[in-house]
């Protein structure tokens, strides 16, 4: 599984394990997870760079239709996990 580091702010940088990734309406969505195998607290990234743009910046801040529209297809590639 692959990890991966993300920049939070000029201080700060987190990793998380891509669980799977899908492309809806021309847009790209990560679900990452804080742990590798178990329980951990999962989240949806929506990619915000532009192709021409050389790194990749992500979001956490998707809307409630995002979100509904997004879950169940992750649901559907990850057969063993349950979301809560």
């Amino acid at each position: 599984m692959e990890k991966i580091t993300f920049q939070k702010n000029e201080n700060e940088t987190v990793e998380y394990y891509v669980l799977e990734q899908t492309r809806v309406s021309g847009v790209n969505y990560l679900l990452v997870s804080d742990v590798e195998k178990g329980d951990g607290e999962a989240l949806i990234l929506k990619e915000t760079s532009g192709e021409e743009e050389k790194e990749s910046g992500y979001t956490d801040g998707l809307s409630e239709e995002e979100i509904q529209a997004v879950l169940p297809i992750f649901e559907n590639l990850l057969d063993d996990v349950d979301f809560i």
